[in-house]
């Protein structure tokens, strides 16, 4: 009897693997074998196109190729003799754009999601409803997909009878986590995680090849996303992981890097990152080649808790070792409150990256949630979404209940024609200092003052803008402060507001005047009235 011709069911997917922009790899499980054929084409109900292989099989995985970029394919699994599942609404992929281009991108991340229970419904149903009908670009797992061990029944509770829709429709990209590694071995690319998935191992999807399915790197319009295999491989400097980590990002020229892997650079959640071997080695390897390359977000796992941090740069080593400078922004990167963090555009090393531990997809497990790298830690169950649109990216970690918990921003570069440069940071002024024009004597209530700024603390003469940490102290009344550039009138708004005896402080960034100077005004209710004034300066625009 011919393949096909005897009654035959999907029993797992379709599910789609490795994405670029001129081909899709699509893989289904049958109930008895069979060979494969693809039909796809722009409409359902009109698939003109096919791609098939002869290999009679239950584990099908066919690549089309030959696509077009950014574009949307209807398609149908099954043999060559009838198709099984698909040629509707719900079974359709999207292209990744051409490499480089800033198209706007939508990132669903989970981590340690396999439960398959409640839990890891909830947040799914959770991001369904927040995301509706905005197409989901690309997800991530961030590992521990299957639990207890990873076996390939655990991934069919866990993954593909949670989210056959997403599947079905959405490029997954996942991490191997230590429980995945239970029933998988790395160094051979053997056992269930390595059967179930197809990823991109010789630079097919963008980035250079690593010459294994553990470690890979892939481009998604104007995003470099790498991942990494913290479990079990070498996490040496040394070692083939890190050496590739190297080469690879070194050579991407895309807007942003995103990195993932399992086990977190920062953690006090369910997991130490101050006394487990993998976390630490992770930290003081893989992050120094990561930042000196300008990466952006890193997201791992494995604590079962939401923790997020400053925009981070150099902090290697226990928790205790962190010290200001490490903080490239000590604000929260909000931009209803301390604003967006900023950087350079593209990727120049050593200008701060967020991490993030999204590790409560499927359980929480609560834990001190005590980093002190960590802005923001929150013991609840949720997912975090990515929209990357240019020279902005924006990242909300969402409750299972719909809540947006937290968000933050990104931008890189500030007004056109500009560039951002870091600076040590540096007090730029103190009127609690001696008399001069950036010490004594305070503000005063209902008074301006005009401070000097370029040509302090490696602020040039070329500069446009500044950014950094202001404060007021000591405050006779309570009141409110405005900055603005020099020679300008006062702005409406406030800067800062504080109360009697209150010591506040806001990061800013603020256009300078002409002169490259600063004004600082407080609004008191008396003119007898004074407020002490503090800048800490951590970069510029130019």
């Amino acid at each position: 009897m011919p393949a096909g011709a005897r009654a035959q069911t999907v029993t797992r997917g379709p599910y789609l693997q490795s994405g670029t922009p001129q081909s899709v790899v699509v893989r289904w499980r049958t109930s008895a074998p069979t060979d494969s054929r693809v039909r796809y084409g722009a409409a359902a109900g009109s698939l003109s196109a096919s791609a098939t292989d002869p290999a009679v099989t239950t584990e099908h995985a066919v690549t089309l190729a030959g696509l077009a970029p950014d574009t949307r394919y209807y398609y149908s699994v099954g043999t060559t003799a009838v198709s099984l599942a698909g040629d509707d609404a719900g079974h359709f992929f999207v292209t990744a754009p051409a490499p480089g281009t800033p198209r706007a991108t939508r990132v669903w991340v989970l981590g340690d999601s396999g439960t398959a229970n409640a839990g890891a419904a909830a947040v799914r149903d959770a991001y369904t409803t927040f995301t509706g009908t905005r197409h989901t670009d690309l997800w991530l797992m961030l590992g521990d997909n299957a639990y207890n061990d990873g076996t390939d029944a655990e991934y069919q509770a866990a993954v593909f009878a949670m989210y056959p829709e997403m599947l079905r429709k959405s490029v997954l990209w996942p991490t191997l986590g230590n429980h995945d590694g239970h029933t998988a071995d790395s160094a051979s690319q053997t056992g269930p995680y390595y059967d179930i998935f197809s990823l991109p191992r010789n630079g097919e999807a963008g980035g250079l090849a690593s010459g294994t399915e553990a470690y890979y790197s892939f481009d998604y319009g104007n995003v470099h996303f790498v991942c990494l295999e913290s479990h079990e491989t070498s996490r040496s400097p040394s070692g083939a992981m890190l050496t590739w980590l190297a080469s690879d990002v070194a050579s991407t020229a895309r807007d942003w890097v995103i990195a993932f892997w399992h086990h977190p650079p920062y953690t006090k959640g369910s997991h130490d990152s101050d006394t487990e071997a993998q976390l630490r080695e992770m930290r003081e390897n893989a992050l120094p080649i990561l930042e000196a390359a300008g990466v952006d977000l890193v997201l791992t796992g494995h604590s079962h808790s939401y923790e997020r941090s400053f925009l981070l740069d150099g902090h290697y080593g226990a928790s205790a070792s962190l010290v200001p400078s490490m903080k490239k922004d000590a604000g929260g990167g909000r931009e209803a409150g301390s604003g967006a963090y900023r950087k350079s555009p593209g990727t120049p090393g050593r200008e701060g990256a967020v991490y993030a531990v999204a590790g409560s997809s499927g359980q929480i497990s609560g834990g001190p949630l005590n980093h002190p790298a960590m802005f923001v830690a929150i013991n609840a169950l949720g997912s975090m979404v990515l929209d990357v649109a240019g020279n902005r990216l924006d990242a909300k970690f969402l409750r299972s209940n719909g809540a947006i918990a937290d968000e933050f921003t990104i931008l890189k570069g500030g007004p056109p024609g500009t560039r951002f440069h870091t600076v040590t940071p540096c007090r730029v002024l103190d009127t609690r200092r001696p008399p001069g024009p950036l010490g004594s004597p305070p503000l005063a209530g209902g008074a301006a003052r005009t401070f000097p700024v370029t040509g302090a603390c490696g602020v040039p003469a070329t500069a446009r803008a500044i950014t950094g940490n202001l404060t007021v102290t000591q405050a006779t009344a309570a009141g409110h402060l405005r900055a603005y550039p020099g020679g300008t009138t006062a702005p409406p708004v406030s800067t800062l507001n504080f109360a009697t005896g209150q010591t506040r402080a806001n990061n800013l960034i603020v256009t300078l005047g002409a002169a490259g100077d600063l004004t600082g005004e407080a609004v008191m209710p008396s003119g007898a009235d004074t407020a002490h004034l503090i800048l800490d300066v951590t970069g510029y625009f130019e």
